[in-house]
């Protein structure tokens, strides 16, 4: 009776082993799903705010594109304004201070031609 009793413990011994490791395995295989759904979970969060940011530096750049325009335009004013000082500086638009737009002479230039054609 001893040998029958001996193989009755081993054999509850290795079923015991055998349920052991199979729920370590079914335990493992959990934290496995576990860390699988954490990671897809991390990585769609980071995606979705790494959009959210290139969203945001898109429109950043854009209003720095139309800042940079408008800042060159303003140069441009200040430039033709400049220019339009050093004209009246060296007496080269006494015209525009004398009442005759540089419109009127224009015409006046371009109708002279018509005169001597009709003259002959």
């Amino acid at each position: 009776m001893s040998t029958v009793l001996i193989i009755v413990i081993v054999v509850v011994v290795v079923v015991l082993v055998g349920g052991l490791i199979a729920a370590m395995v079914r335990r493992r295989g959990a934290a496995e799903r576990e860390l699988e759904r954490r990671r897809q979970q991390a990585v769609t969060e980071h995606r979705q705010a790494a959009e959210a940011r290139t969203g945001r530096a898109e429109e950043a750049e854009h209003q720095a594109r139309v800042a940079t325009a408008m800042a060159e335009r303003e140069r441009a004013e200040a430039r033709l304004h400049e220019e339009a000082a050093q004209s009246h500086e060296r007496g080269l638009a006494d015209e525009d201070l004398m009442g005759e737009s540089p419109a009127a002479e224009r015409e006046e230039v371009a109708a002279e031609p018509r005169r001597e054609n009709s003259d002959r």
